[in-house]
């Protein structure tokens, strides 16, 4: 029997999912789509490799979380009659220092993975909720957690560190950096893209979407990037603050007089671009406004970018390459313009017909630093580590 993969990301309202087949190594995608509207209006959208839309259901208003995953696993095994569902992977976004590999699922892991919902509030909760209902629905399918936290193992120590004491480091509280299996996307394509020796060399990827951050990889590997302990940190984002003087948290508390609830909300949900702009956490509706808080928000972020693009040029030594990928980075121009055109300290030239066509490579051909756009493949990453853990653990499901 022919096998698929289907890849996860458990939202609080949402899933998000994707089949592949199994059976090729390039896992090639089968359909992709999302059950949106989990206790509200939840609906089923499905797409084919072909991106036509073959699903648009409404599902019954009550449908919870183990109803939408009946659905998917459903629609996984009808969808080519001659295939079923071998595994499932997920997006797990904290794997902390527990996990620094995709791992097979048992209730000891997600025990232990319980541990870091504090770390990753808006995501790792859901996630684990995911695999929670799947295993209790279809105990025999095996899930396989893949970690955003995993790519950045290979940050040295001193990348690594806050300026605490030590026993607080000991304890786990340190860098551990996120959107990593987008920047191991990355790693792994970008040799093909823009070459063996340029990918290998000094190369910062900006993934720029309702979560932001920056990595810098040398050899492929990641040595520093902009988000932390959690995932608040660095650049603002959709509704996160980033970067944050932490004596600003005292000062709400002591001085304010705001709960610890209250400091959660406000940096969580009601800051970046969010509630710098008083309008929108959508990068697509501040560039359409002409409201100055929305400038100065855009203003902002883009600062921000630049100053993040010096500090990882300063670690690595040097900048070979830029890649901007995700929502922002790959679709949004004029951000692309902006960032460029303040990094021209680093001698990179902008080539503004590429750049509004979004081209592959962006940059004039006389830039000392070539710039790309690359759209991420998180999930089809998550496919195949879930396909390669369950091939050589034999399983024969």
């Amino acid at each position: 029997m022919k096998n698929a993969i289907l890849v996860l990301n458990s939202g609080s309202s949402s899933i998000k999912f994707g089949l592949y087949d199994g059976d090729d190594a390039s896992l090639p995608i089968i359909g992709y789509g999302q059950v949106e509207g989990i206790g509200t209006a939840p609906r089923i959208r499905a797409f084919d490799r072909g991106n036509t839309q073959v699903v648009n259901t409404s599902l019954d208003a009550g449908c919870d979380h183990a109803a939408a995953m009946l659905a998917l696993v459903e629609w996984g095994r009808t969808r080519e009659a001659s295939k079923h569902v071998a595994a499932v992977g997920h997006r797990v976004v904290h794997g902390g220092g527990l996990y620094d590999a995709p791992t097979l699922v048992s209730d000891k892991v997600l025990d232990r993975l319980d541990t870091l919902n504090p770390l990753a509030p808006l995501h790792q909760p859901h996630n684990l909720a995911g695999i929670r209902i799947l295993a209790e629905l279809m105990p025999e399918l095996p899930q396989i957690a893949c970690f955003d936290t995993a790519f950045h193992s290979t940050l040295p120590t001193v990348a690594r560190q806050f300026g605490l004491p030590l026993h607080l480091y000991q304890r786990g509280i340190r860098r551990y950096g996120f959107h990593g299996l987008s920047y191991e996307y990355m790693a792994a394509t970008l040799p093909g893209i823009i070459g063996e020796k340029a990918a290998a060399g000094n190369v910062i990827v900006a993934h720029l979407g309702n979560g932001a951050s920056m990595c810098a990889m040398r050899d492929g590997c990641s040595v520093a990037t902009t988000m932390g302990f959690t995932a608040l940190d660095g650049l603002p984002m959709g509704s996160r603050c980033g970067d944050l003087d932490p004596g600003i948290v005292l000062y709400l508390q002591n001085e304010l007089g705001m709960s610890s609830e209250e400091v959660f909300q406000l940096l969580y949900y009601q800051s970046g671009l969010l509630g710098m702009s008083g309008i929108s956490s959508d990068m697509r509706e501040l560039l359409n406004s002409d409201s100055d808080s929305a400038r100065e928000a855009i203003d902002f972020y883009v600062y921000r970018i630049n100053c993040e693009l010096g500090a990882l040029t300063a670690a690595l030594g040097g900048l070979d390459a830029l890649v901007f990928t995700a929502g922002i980075g790959e679709h949004a121009a004029p951000i692309r313009r902006r960032v460029c055109e303040l990094a021209s300290w680093a001698q990179i030239k902008l080539d503004e017909r590429a750049n509004e066509r979004h081209a592959l490579r962006i940059s004039a051909s006389d830039s000392r630093v070539p710039v790309w756009v690359v759209p991420t493949r998180e999930e089809w990453m998550i496919a195949r580590h879930t396909r390669e853990l369950i091939a050589s653990s034999g399983d024969s499901h």
